[in-house]
């Protein structure tokens, strides 16, 4: 009989600490899931401001910028230096856009809350503003992968 008591007490054990496991995994899993979000958000408000500041450099109180001048290529070169990769021209082209596409404040929280940036920079290649609108809603409702939303908008 001891052997038997001494097994369903072992087996006992093992299901606690298997659900303790279980439970511990689900709590890092939602903190990492959390964390991946806020750094979501910290970056695309970051590049939206980033590209508000890049226009506003660049038309210093004109209506239009003076494209003729090399200032992406030259904060480009000084970031990459300085801070490092992701400053790419192209990149720095991107918050540009990003900015220009979208210069609501409202809607960069709407954005940043919902999509990454990755699906951010699909959306604002679409020429039209009424379609940007929708695949910002249905990326969001219906909570699209980049590759989805890429297929949806290439289709």
């Amino acid at each position: 009989m001891t052997n038997k008591k001494n097994e369903i007490v072992k087996s006992a054990t093992q299901d606690n600490e298997r659900s303790f496991f279980a439970d511990i995994e689900k709590i890092l899993s939602k903190g990492r899931g959390k964390a991946h979000i806020a750094i979501n958000n910290v970056m695309v408000e970051t590049y939206w401001l980033i590209g508000k500041r890049i226009v506003e450099q660049e038309q210093q109180g004109k209506d239009r910028a003076n494209y003729g001048e090399q200032l992406l290529v030259k904060l480009s070169q000084h970031l990459s230096s300085t801070l490092g990769k992701g400053f790419s021209y192209a990149n720095l082209k991107n918050f540009r856009q990003f900015y220009q596409t979208w210069p609501d404040l409202e809607i960069r929280y709407a954005l940043r809350s919902e999509l990454s940036w990755t699906h951010i920079r699909l959306i604002m290649r679409v020429d039209s503003e009424k379609a940007r609108q929708y695949y910002l809603n249905e990326a969001s409702e219906q909570r699209w992968s980049s590759r989805v939303l890429e297929r949806n908008i290439a289709f």
